[in-house]
């Protein structure tokens, strides 16, 4: 019983961050992701509105 206890716990080092929920992260990566694709295709995107 012991070691099961012990395998689900946090490492101690990682217990002291404040983890963000996951639907957070999912939406900053998705808002990441979406501006460096603007600034790589800058050009290409504002060709279409010449």
């Amino acid at each position: 019983m012991d070691d099961k206890e012990e395998i689900n716990k946090t490492p101690t080092k990682m217990a002291r961050l404040a983890w963000p929920k996951a639907k957070y992260g999912a939406i900053i990566a998705v808002i990441i992701i979406i501006v460096v694709n603007l600034i790589y295709y800058w050009e290409t995107i504002g060709s279409f509105f010449k």
